[in-house]
């Protein structure tokens, strides 16, 4: 950092990061891991230090996690009246809401951060002694997880369907995970149809009769700046979970947190989530360095491109790409929901899961078309039916409970 030059160039590679992970953020159905993937490919090919390189990848990541709630938020609306089903930021859209959970997003996500840069390197030291423990015994802490989320449904109809959503999509998981299509993309896989089928494409079938986006109203969060302080902690802290356990997703996490601290409803929901999402970045990391097992799309691409890990420029980078995706989320945001406003809002869910289903061709070929389809209409069950859309990550959880 004394060299002005090398300094220069350094800010030059994270601010092309920031500008990749903002394009990929704001894209609708590009999962963080996808443009990882992308990026992967290409990164060898990049002219400039590979540290350098690791840090604009870093850089992409944290800035991805910041900006993909925008399109969250702003597709996939539902119609008025199926609002009780909707997604907690969704529930805040129809009520006017959206440029408020905009800014409690961006409050998650930087609290976040800045609680995980310190508390890395204690919880790394405490996991390094407890992961051996924590390998052994992953079977029962998944079934734990995935236990804790059937039981606390409200009612035991509720408990029956997150049950069945979990084992049905455990087994597309285990019938799925382990093939290797035939894709355009070199870099492909099935967790781009999978995670597409099961998680985006029901919101936008559910959005195909809405009237879109109403008008939105100010800015004014009202939750109080200790509980958003409160949930940031929840967050960042589930987030260390998501770094270490694998299979738990800041969707789970974010979850089983908010049912330890009493919940706070949809708003509560937002911040905790993104701050998971953001956090993880962070603990991955060091979870990378210490225990050599990369978590995140992001850190499996800066292993593949054979980056240098060289810490205190990574930290640097992931915090710069914070901040920047901190001041990103409202001024891009609220302008995104703006022109929705005046959008056919069914020709626009129409042709979003057109290039859902065209995403996963391009990662797993004609086989991953017929996934998406799949995995769709068994996305379709546990909010049609009032259970958490959160079970189905039993995609990823239950293959390792029978093969930890």
């Amino acid at each position: 950092m004394l060299d002005p030059a090398l300094a220069a160039t350094a800010l030059a590679f994270v601010v092309g990061g920031v500008l990749l992970g903002t394009v990929s953020g704001l894209t609708p159905g590009l999962h963080a891991n996808n443009m990882a993937l992308l990026l992967a490919s290409v990164a060898p090919a990049v002219p400039g230090p590979p540290r350098l390189v690791g840090a604009a990848l870093l850089a992409t990541g944290v800035v991805h996690t910041f900006l993909d709630v925008v399109p969250a938020l702003a597709l996939g609306v539902p119609d008025p009246a199926m609002a009780a089903s909707a997604l907690p930021g969704h529930r805040l859209v129809l009520e006017g809401r959206g440029r408020e959970a905009l800014r409690l997003s961006a409050l998650g996500s930087g609290l976040a951060v800045l609680l995980a840069v310190p508390l890395a390197i204690p919880v790394t030291r405490a996991m390094v002694t407890a992961y051996p423990t924590l390998r052994a015994h992953l079977p029962l802490v998944l079934g734990g997880v995935a236990l804790v989320l059937v039981l606390t449904e409200r009612d035991p109809f509720r408990m029956l369907v997150g049950a069945g959503s979990f084992l049905a999509s455990g087994a597309l998981g285990w019938l799925t995970l382990d093939i290797d299509p035939a894709a355009p993309l070199a870099v492909g896989g099935v967790l781009t149809p999978l995670f597409a089928g099961l998680f985006g494409a029901p919101v936008l079938v559910d959005a195909l009769g809405g009237s879109g986006v109403p008008p939105q109203g100010d800015t004014t969060v009202a939750t109080g700046p200790k509980a958003v302080a409160r949930l940031g902690a929840v967050g960042a802290l589930a987030g260390a979970v998501v770094g270490y356990v694998p299979g738990v997703s800041s969707a789970v996490a974010a979850t089983v947190a908010l049912l330890a601290v009493g919940g706070s409803g949809a708003r509560g929901f937002i911040v905790t989530t993104s701050g998971v999402n953001t956090a993880n970045s962070v603990f991955a990391l060091f979870a990378l360095v210490a225990l050599g097992s990369p978590r995140t799309g992001v850190l499996v691409a800066l292993e593949e491109a054979k980056t240098p890990l060289n810490l205190p420029l990574l930290l640097a980078a992931a915090g710069l790409a914070a901040v920047a995706g901190f001041c990103l989320v409202p001024v891009l945001g609220d302008r995104y929901l703006e022109r929705l406003r005046d959008t056919d809002y069914t020709r626009l869910s129409a042709a979003v899961l057109v290039g859902l289903a065209a995403v996963s061709f391009v990662f797993a070929g004609v086989l991953g078309v017929g996934i998406f389809l799949v995995a769709a209409g068994l996305g379709l069950v546990p909010a049609r039916l009032g259970a958490r859309r959160s079970h189905l990550m039993g995609v990823l959880m239950g293959p390792l409970i029978v093969g930890a």
